[in-house]
């Protein structure tokens, strides 16, 4: 017969272990009464749990410092910077990225390629990740890490709970299970959308209203735009993903019905007015290797009056496409990532003209226009996202990572 009292004291524990160390990532360094207060243990409790974690090499000690308590400082607690790290994968239409992130949150090594994903074979493609994600496995056990968990941005939907990327329009790839093509050896694989990986960074990275844990959670909605145009919504701090996973998909809301085809068989969407390619051509240029938003932001600067067109088109159709999210969905702000985020100053006041112009607040006169800003990561939202969710991941299964206790 099953023994389900002392499951539940293992179980209560590791949550216990884990929520130690979501503490410490979240506001570290603190002391064990700072932790205590957080998680609302004892310190007598959380002082075991500290050090088993210890022993276990997740968490280490440096000097005194201050407590925010009355009384002698308490020995700080950081998680360790050595040990088991995650790592953040990104498949781009025309790039491939790796980075290494440690318990910290700290970036520890990067491998980039400049790839043609576009159409191309599936296979090829995640070869050529896998060899990118050795070299950066090479640089991290180097520092003294060891990967144990990842998750890799795709630009294309992914059925909830799975690694199956079931659609993608600007790759043009069938279904593909990208687990099953990637190392066992790396850790668990998470495969998730990278606009949704892109908001978490912001939220995760000091978005509005987390400057302070005591903040107000925050609610907004991001863009993340290349070749393809994504978003996803924050609402109170939690990513809102839809019934089955596929909130977001921006890109493809019409803002001209009857207009330009679009890469998923509809016309007149977003997309080809302010997808990464549909810019460059309205501004002049070829779309190829090599030629990216930078060009177009170097000719924006110029004053180029065929690229300042372009851009000005491309804002007021996001702007539209937009306020249809802001009517319906209420958010504090409005961040735009990704490459568009390099064309903010001649990019976000057609933006902002036509959020107020068309959102029922502004219009109403309740209250200003929601604020649209640039993100401070731009284009490594997503994969810092991605290293971010593998770290977090690996907190919830502290007993999992321990180091062998060495007495």
């Amino acid at each position: 017969m099953a023994q389900p009292a002392p499951q539940s004291q293992a179980e209560m524990r590791q949550r216990n272990l884990s929520r130690v160390l979501h503490a410490l990532a979240a506001g570290g360094p603190l002391s064990r009464a700072a932790v205590a207060a957080r998680i609302g243990l004892t310190r007598a409790a959380v002082s075991t749990l500290v050090e088993e974690l210890i022993r276990g090499g997740l968490v280490v000690e440096r000097g005194p410092g201050r407590s925010g308590t009355v009384g002698r400082p308490g020995t700080q607690l950081l998680l360790a910077d050595r040990g088991p790290c995650g790592i953040g994968a990104e498949i781009g239409v025309d790039h491939l990225a790796v980075c290494v992130m440690d318990l910290r949150g700290e970036v520890r090594a990067r491998a980039a390629l400049e790839s043609r994903n576009q159409g191309g074979d599936p296979e090829q493609v995640l070869g050529r990740l896998v060899r990118l994600l050795r070299r950066a496995e090479s640089g991290a056990r180097a520092a003294g890490l060891r990967p144990a968990g990842l998750t890799v941005a795709v630009p294309g939907l992914v059925a909830r709970g799975t690694a199956t990327m079931t659609r993608a329009p600007n790759l043009r790839w069938p279904e593909t299970d990208l687990a099953a093509a990637l190392p066992t050896d790396l850790g668990q694989v998470a495969v998730e959308n990278e606009a949704n990986l892109g908001a978490l960074a912001e939220l995760w990275f000091g978005r509005p209203g987390q400057e302070e844990p005591a903040g107000p959670p925050a609610s907004f909605v991001h863009v993340s735009a290349e070749i393809g145009i994504g978003a996803a919504v924050v609402v109170d701090g939690e990513l809102l993903r839809g019934a089955h996973g596929f909130a977001g998909e921006l890109g493809h809301m019409p803002v001209r019905p009857g207009g330009d085809r679009c890469s998923c068989g509809g016309r007149g969407c977003l997309e080809t007015y302010a997808g990464e390619e549909a810019l460059l051509r309205a501004a002049g240029l070829r779309p190829g290797q090599g030629v990216r938003i930078g060009a177009l932001a170097a000719r924006c600067e110029a004053g180029e009056p065929a690229t300042l067109r372009a851009v000005k088109r491309a804002g007021t159709a996001l702007g539209i496409a937009l306020s249809g999210a802001v009517n319906l969905l209420d958010p504090r702000e409005v961040v735009i990532g990704g490459a568009l985020a390099r064309l903010a100053p001649w990019l976000l006041p057609p933006v902002r003209r036509e959020l107020a112009r068309r959102t029922t607040a502004a219009a109403g006169g309740r209250s200003t226009p929601v604020p649209v800003t640039a993100s401070p990561l731009g284009p490594d939202g997503p994969l810092l996202g991605a290293a971010r969710s593998a770290v977090l991941a690996l907190l919830d299964r502290p007993s999992a990572l321990a180091a062998p206790d060495p007495g």
